[in-house]
This record gives structure tokens, sequence and C-alpha cells, in this order.
């Protein structure tokens, strides 16, 4: 079902600002209240809380390059912003705005964590089994939208749009 503009962009933006505050909540606690690299058993044998800071992109990927990730992620979040006009579906606005917390929770900790001015660390927590490199909501909320994203498409659907694509032979 198609969705007005103006409902697609507010429950987009309006989820996004939920769960950049979610982030940033959870970051600010464990700053707070976990001791760097010591280990907390969440669910035993599957999911840690550890506190680490990450100068990488998601899952520490690209190590030391703090800046490139900043551009990145900026032009990633204002090129969403871009697209939200043309969104047609609330599901679709959902997962965009899902998508847009997580780059913009990242960004905040690279604009507002030491060294601060667009190189600061992200701050991760979450250690599953595996030697998986730790990560935060933020990284979970980026990666599964962009496999629920490549899902959707394999399933038929075009992105924004309302209902699935026509086939053609």
């Amino acid at each position: 079902m198609v969705s007005s503009k103006r409902t697609v962009i507010a429950t987009a933006l309006s989820v996004a600002v939920v769960l950049v505050g979610v982030d940033f909540s959870i970051k600010s606690w464990i700053i707070e209240s976990i001791k760097p690299f010591s280990v907390h058993p969440l669910i035993s044998g599957i999911l840690d809380i550890t506190y680490v800071t990450n100068d990488s992109a998601a899952f520490s990927i690209g190590f030391g390059i703090t800046w490139i990730f900043t551009v990145l992620s900026s032009l990633a979040a204002l090129g969403l912003i871009w697209y939200l006009r043309k969104i047609e579906t609330l599901g679709w606005a959902v997962m965009a705005g899902i998508a847009l917390a997580g780059i913009t929770g990242n960004l905040v900790d690279r604009f507002i964590r030491p060294p601060f001015a667009g190189s600061g660390h992200v701050i991760d927590y979450l250690k599953i089994p595996f030697n998986f490199p730790i990560f935060n909501l933020a990284d979970s909320l980026i990666v599964s939208m962009a496999i629920l994203t490549v899902l959707r498409i394999l399933a038929g659907h075009q992105i924004g749009k309302s209902g699935k694509q026509a086939k053609h032979d």
C-alpha cells in the first residue's frame, strides 16, 4: 500500500531518532559502567558485553582510517535522507529509518568521542563466539537492514516501492 510522502518521511525519521537515542544511551551506559576490555556474560556462551573502542568500520574493518568512514557515513546518511522522498511504503520507510539510525549512531561517535573532529572512536560492546569482532547496536542495524534489503530484492521487491517487480521473460 502506498503511503503519503509526509507519513513515510516522518516514520523513517522517527524510527531513526528513537534508535539513535537507544544506541547513544547504551553506549553512554557502557562507558560509565563497564571497564574497558572486561567481559560480562549476558547470555552464557552466546553473548558477552565487552567495552572496546574502534577506529574502524563495522566489525573492525579498515583499521586506522576513521576519517574515510566519517566521510562515507555522512554521504550515506545524506543520500538515505534524500531518498526518503522516493519511498512509497511504511515497510521500506521503517527499514530506511533503521539503517539511518545505524549509520548515524556510529557517525555520532566519530564526532563526539576522542580524538574527536570526525576521527572519534566508536564504542563497541557486543561480543559473540567464534572470535567474531566486537560490535554494537548501530552495526547490527546497518547489517540487518542490508541483509533484509537483499532478501526483499531477491523476493522481487523494488527498493522503496509498493508491491513486487513485474517479471520479464
